[in-house]
C-alpha cells in the first residue's frame, strides 16, 4: 500500500449572516430557545446567484493561497454534496474542474452521502491513492442547504447554513495520514431525513414541484446517539488505538444537544470536541472540514495530533475516519470572514 497524506486544507463560507434574531422575525422562535436546543447562534447563507460550485471554488482557492499549492496536477476530484448546482448533472466536480483549470484528464465525480459525505469522500480518496490509481486527489465537502430549507418550518430552518471545505490527499512514500475507518448504513431509517422531489409511493411516482428538506429530528437523534458511539469504538478497535490517545473528536456539527450525549456515552471530554455549528449552523457535508479548519486557524490543532472525524445523516449513513495530521507548512496566514 502506498502512503496517502492530507497535505493542505481550505474553507469558505458565504458573507451573508442569518442570526437567531433574524429568524425571530420569520418564524415563531427566539434566540434563547434556539441556543438551548441547538447551540447555534447564526448561519451563513449563500446569495441567490451563489451555488455549491462557487463555494467549492472559493474553498480550493483558500487552500491554494495558504499552502502554496497548485491543482494543475490533480488527477481526481471528489465532491461530497446533497445540493449540487443542477438537480442531477453535470456534477459540481466537473464544474470546478473547468473553473480551476484542472487537467482534462482528471476524474471528476460527486458523492451522495449527506452529512457523512465528506468522510466517505476522504475514505474514497485514501483508497484511490493507497492503491496507486491516483497520486493527488482534491476532496470537497460542500452544501448550500439554505436553498432547500423550508423557512416556514421552525423545527428545521433554525438549523441549516451553507459552507465548503477542501483538502488535498497526496501520495507520500514516507508517511500516511490514515489510521482507521468505519462505515455503515441503515436504510430502514431513510424516511426520517429526505429531500422532496421525485417521490416514490407504493402505487405510483409523483412529481412534487418544490424540493425541500424534511427531517424527523427525534428519530435521527435517537439513531445517531446510539450508532455513532458504537461506530467510534469499532473504528478504534480496528486501528488499535485507545480513545484517550485521540487528541480531537470532530463529529458532524448537527446540533450541540446531539453531540453532548454522544460524548457522554463515549466518556470523551467535550473540551476536546471541534465543531462548526455556533456560527455556521449545520452545513451538512461541509461541517467536518469547516470544524477541522477552524481548529487549525485558531491554533488548536497541530501536526502530529490524532483526529477522529465522524459523519452521520440521511440514508441513514455514517462514516468515521481516524487520521494523524501532517499538513504541509502554510505559506500565508489563514483568514475567515
Amino acid at each position: 500500500m502506498i502512503g496517502a497524506r492530507i497535505t493542505a486544507i481550505g474553507s469558505y463560507v458565504p458573507a451573508k449572516r442569518l442570526t437567531n434574531a433574524d429568524l425571530e422575525r420569520m418564524v415563531e422562535t427566539n434566540d434563547e430557545w434556539i441556543v438551548q436546543r441547538t447551540g447555534i447562534r447564526e448561519r451563513r447563507i449563500s446569495r441567490e446567484d451563489e451555488y455549491t460550485s462557487d463555494l467549492c471554488t472559493a474553498a480550493v482557492q483558500d487552500l491554494m493561497k495558504r499552502y502554496g499549492k497548485s491543482v494543475e496536477d490533480v488527477d481526481m476530484i471528489l465532491v461530497a454534496t446533497s445540493t449540487p448546482d443542477f438537480a442531477s448533472f453535470p456534477s459540481v466536480a466537473s464544474i470546478i474542474q473547468h473553473r480551476l483549470n484542472i487537467p482534462l484528464t482528471a476524474g471528476a465525480i460527486d458523492l451522495s452521502a449527506a452529512c457523512a459525505g465528506f468522510v466517505y469522500a476522504l475514505h474514497t480518496a485514501h483508497s484511490y491513492v493507497a492503491s496507486g490509481m491516483h497520486r493527488k486527489v482534491l476532496v470537497l465537502g460542500a452544501d448550500t442547504i439554505s436553498k432547500i430549507t423550508d423557512y416556514t418550518d421552525r423545527s428545521t430552518c433554525i438549523l441549516f447554513g451553507d459552507g465548503a471545505g477542501a483538502v488535498l490527499v497526496e501520495s507520500d512514500e514516507q508517511s500516511t495520514s490514515f489510521m482507521g475507518f468505519n462505515l455503515g448504513s441503515d436504510g430502514s431509517g431513510a424516511q426520517h431525513v429526505y429531500r422532496t422531489g421525485l417521490s416514490r409511493t407504493l402505487q405510483e411516482i409523483e412529481l412534487i414541484d418544490s424540493q425541500l428538506l424534511v427531517q424527523n429530528g427525534r428519530e435521527v437523534f435517537r439513531w445517531a446517539v446510539r450508532t455513532v458511539p458504537q461506530g467510534v469504538q469499532q473504528l478504534l478497535h480496528q486501528a488499535g488505538v485507545d480513545l484517550a490517545q485521540v487528541d480531537w473528536f470532530i463529529p458532524h456539527s448537527a446540533n450541540m444537544r446531539m453531540i453532548e450525549p454522544i460524548c457522554e456515552r463515549l466518556n470523551y471530554p467535550i473540551e476536546q470536541v471541534l465543531h462548526s455549528l455556533v456560527n455556521y449552523g449545520n452545513t451538512s457535508a461541509a461541517s467536518i472540514p469547516l470544524a477541522l479548519d477552524l481548529g487549525i486557524r485558531e491554533g488548536k490543532v497541530q501536526n502530529g495530533q490524532r483526529i477522529l472525524m465522524y459523519g452521520f445523516g440521511a440514508g441513514l449513513t455514517h462514516a468515521g475516519q481516524l487520521i494523524q495530521l501532517d499538513l504541509d507548512e502554510q505559506q500565508s496566514q489563514p483568514t475567515q470572514g
